[in-house]
């Protein structure tokens, strides 16, 4: 029997630590149980994409958007095996021309390891000048070169007189898949959560 169809054990994890370990399916089940969104039609598509590897570590987001004076929410699940880094999003339609009734879409992508370019976190902690303290918000950035991201600036010389076309300058980043999480909008384990994550992801690249 696949997780996805498991009942859930007593347990409840949305990240675990970089280690290998006991597989995470479970927790990772109940993980998506627990945001109470679609939960069958979202295991079964995360699921189908694990393809039976072991989950080594996992994080589950769930965000409300507000478009007019309509709530749409969309769900994202990130779940990290042995060889590859997989992705779930999850939006809710109301009905269009082709469905006239509300759906859901899910799309899954499978990333193979050896192909993860970057592993970006940045931490926003508070009042530093009081010391060490929990961050705030999380922001985990991965890159593997589908998405491409380019900053560009109007380029400058030094001379301060100078009002010659020196073109452009810019920044070339990978931007695949970027993830912001906040403990006051989603709770105060999301940013631990995420980074315990993102722990993990960087452990397992440095061994690809």
């Amino acid at each position: 029997m696949p997780w996805s169809a498991r009942q859930p054990d007593d347990r409840s994890l949305e990240s675990n630590d970089p280690t290998d370990g006991p597989d995470r399916g479970r927790e990772l089940r109940k993980a998506i149980d627990r945001t109470g969104y679609y939960p069958e039609i979202v295991a079964e598509a995360v699921a189908g994409s694990v393809g039976g590897e072991q989950v080594l570590s996992f994080f589950v987001h769930h965000e409300p958007t507000f478009e007019r004076d309509e709530v749409r929410r969309h769900q994202s699940v990130v779940v990290l095996t042995a060889s590859r880094l997989i992705l779930a999003h999850t939006d809710e339609h109301t009905g269009d021309d082709l469905l006239p009734e509300p759906y859901t879409s899910t799309s899954t992508e499978a990333v193979n390891l050896s192909a993860v370019r970057s592993v970006v976190v940045t931490r926003m902690a508070p009042t530093p000048t009081k010391g060490p303290r929990p961050p705030a918000e999380a922001v985990l950035t991965i890159g593997w070169g589908g998405v491409n991201r380019v900053d560009l600036e109007p380029a400058v010389c030094g001379d301060p007189q100078c009002d010659a076309d020196h073109g452009y300058t810019g920044v070339l980043a990978s931007d695949d898949f970027s993830l912001r999480v906040s403990a006051a909008a989603d709770g105060k384990d999301a940013v631990g959560g995420l980074l315990s994550f993102a722990e993990a992801v960087s452990a397992r690249t440095h061994l690809v």
